[in-house]
């Protein structure tokens, strides 16, 4: 049976009673230590400092042993200021961050049969969470307490309201303040606290962005960057752009600015669409987009530069989010291979597999679960792909199909706080998470919906193209010839709109069905009643067919007649500099070829660039991966070895 040290609630006691004295002696002593010197604040702000109104909250109520009730908006650094202040205001002191959207009723308390040590029989016992008997003292944050379920509410009003729970009283466990912390948004919490009962034991303090210190942890998390500047902009924009700019998001704004990204993919992706920051008028409409002006003015005011976009952007993003620790987010339409380049590049970049999970097949307990352990507490058992020490990159995929809230509920926790049950997920280096848009090709896709302070966990938020994703370099290599006549099809024979209708995933069905002698119609997307996806296939029949000479020019077509097609070239450039359609052709047969069609045929590459306009041989290096680049940077110098040689 679990037994209680009679002297422990008289030492809680005693500390309650030296908290005063303690509290300002620690005040001065923070006066006095060394300030942390940054390029925003070189030196300590003289006078009362911003931002202090919480932190001053926290120590009030843990001095008065009151427990402390904090409503503010999403992303302005309250929980980050109680994990910060508490350990350096109060030393010795633990803060118990308990995630109460993803409690389950059994994860606080739960009843178990423990033998007794006297009788030596069975007793049914209530087991508490290990974390609230962490052997210190400790100050109990239950953060979003109004999204937890009905029977967790129940379970928090009486931590809330007496710091007991069940039979366990937190004071002689150690716990010397107790916090609720919430967002009084309709659209981000699940209930309101409304019985006057529980509502006359807390003090309540309501938060704005000025009473938390976000503006020093940014300039500490930059140190070599003034964001006097960027403070002031953000200052300057109205109520509702700073609400959707929370710091939280200009947080992931800079982060992107400093690793040369686009800065708008530190906006979050809210219902599948990226946030921006538009104000509304007095009608109720939308008001004028202010998110290019605004992010331009932040990497000004930084000396970054804010590219539209950069060259292999999805790769770029999750090297970036192994080499940062960031959770990142890459939505992009259904067979476009975000998967499986996701893991080969962590294989690649970790040389080891991701940690996977699927969420319409996720449940609460395929990811952690509470045991009971031989000392009479409950802890968190994860599962084992999550437990251990070595290095962990972890791929929610299919990350807004959850199989139920539960499940998504406890990722609200390890998307933030990198954390299960309040226990931290040992070498976890980054966490990408997978999901398709809400709409495509006109249909709605069953997939549920966030809110922006769900949206904003992610560091980086990206739309992925289909282009982004080098598939085609996989199907050649794993399909040869037959994909690239399929890729030349698809590339050069239908429009937009067909295109959108063919993933790679369908690609790829179609070069199977051809080289098991199948018609290619049943690859096409069946859509119902006899319907299929509305792309004709005549012209890749008639290409796998090898007839058909008016298909359009491709660079397969362009290597087997390069003797022709120099001929036709070198007409086209004495009829004008600019060249003509045939130019126009050759152009972008080699635009659209994959690089390793042009390394197998570097010298049929070379021949067709002498004949190109400069300006047209100048675009094959603009926007280009690394890869790509060297190779057109030694087809130009092929080209002039080809030019200077005799004839």
């Amino acid at each position: 049976m679990i037994k209680t040290d009679p002297n422990r609630a008289a030492r809680t006691s005693g500390r309650d009673d030296h908290s005063a004295r303690s509290a300002r002696d620690d005040h001065s002593a923070r006066d006095k230590a060394a300030w942390p010197v940054t390029a925003t604040y070189p030196e300590r702000p003289s006078g009362p400092q911003p931002g202090t109104r919480l932190a001053e909250f926290i120590d009030a109520m843990i001095t008065m042993g009151q427990t402390g009730q904090v409503f503010g908006e999403h992303g302005i650094g309250k929980t980050s200021t109680f994990l910060g202040h508490i350990p350096e205001a109060h030393p010795g002191t633990r803060v118990v961050l308990v995630p109460a959207a993803n409690l389950t009723p059994d994860d606080l308390l739960m009843n178990a049969p423990v033998r007794d040590d006297g009788t030596g029989q069975l007793v049914l016992t209530q087991l508490i969470m290990s974390q609230l008997d962490p052997g210190e003292p400790f100050v109990l944050l239950i953060d979003d307490s109004l999204q937890a379920g009905e029977m967790i509410q129940s379970q928090l009003m009486q931590i809330a309201c007496d710091w007991t729970l069940g039979e366990h009283d937190l004071r002689a466990l150690g716990c010397v303040g107790v916090f609720l912390c919430d967002n009084e948004s309709r659209t981000e919490t699940g209930s309101v606290r409304s019985d006057l009962a529980v509502l006359d034991r807390m003090v309540t303090l309501r938060l704005t962005s000025n009473d938390t210190a976000w503006r020093h942890t940014l300039a500490a998390r930059y140190p070599d960057w003034d964001l006097g500047e960027v403070f002031r902009i953000w200052a300057a924009l109205t109520p509702k752009l700073r609400s959707l700019l929370s710091p939280r998001t200009l947080e992931h704004v800079l982060d992107c600015a400093r690793a040369g990204l686009p800065l708008s993919w530190g906006l979050p992706l809210v219902g599948g669409v990226r946030l921006r920051l538009r104000d509304r008028r007095k009608d109720g409409g939308e008001g004028i987009d202010r998110t290019a002006e605004t992010l331009d003015a932040i990497a000004s005011a930084v000396g970054a530069a804010n590219p539209s976009t950069v060259a292999d952007p999805v790769r770029r993003i999750l090297r970036t989010a192994l080499r940062e620790n960031w959770a990142v987010l890459l939505q992009g339409p259904p067979g476009c291979g975000k998967t499986e380049i996701t893991k080969s590049v962590v294989r690649d970049e970790l040389g080891a597999e991701p940690v996977y999970f699927s969420l319409p097949v996720t449940n609460v307990e395929d990811l952690c679960v509470p045991v009971p352990t031989p000392g009479g507490r409950l802890d968190t058992l994860l599962t084992g792909s999550l437990s251990g020490p070595g290095e962990k990159v972890i791929i929610w995929d299919e990350y807004n199909r959850p199989k139920d809230k539960a499940a998504f509920a406890k990722l609200m926790e390890i998307t933030q706080e990198w954390s299960l049950a309040g226990r931290p997920v040992e070498g976890l280096r980054a966490q990408i998470a997978l999901q398709n848009p809400p709409y495509h090709l006109g249909r709605k896709l069953q997939v549920s919906r966030n809110n922006v302070a769900q949206a904003s966990r992610f560091t980086i938020s990206y739309e992925v193209r289909p282009e982004d994703i080098p598939a085609n370099e996989w199907l050649i290599a794993a399909y040869g010839e037959v994909a690239e006549t399929v890729l030349e099809w698809w590339k050069n024979d239908i429009d937009e709109e067909a295109r959108d209708w063919i993933t790679k995933r369908t690609l790829e069905r179609l070069i199977k069905l051809h080289l098991a002698g199948q018609p290619l119609i049943s690859g096409l997307i069946y859509l119902g009643d006899g319907e299929f996806a509305p792309v004709p296939l005549t012209a890749l029949e008639a290409r796998l067919a090898g007839v058909g000479d008016e298909v359009t020019l491709g660079f397969k077509q362009l290597v087997r007649d390069i003797d022709l097609w120099e001929k036709r070239l070198a007409v086209a450039s004495e009829v004008s500099t600019e060249g003509t359609n045939d130019t126009d052709l050759v152009h972008r047969a080699l635009a659209n070829a994959e690089l390793s069609q042009l390394k197998r045929h570097g010298d049929v590459v070379a021949r067709a660039l002498r004949q190109l306009p400069p300006k047209l041989r100048a675009t094959y290096l603009v926007g280009q991966t690394p890869a790509r680049q060297s190779f057109w940077v030694g087809a130009l110098a092929r080209m002039k070895e080809l030019a200077a040689a005799p004839s």
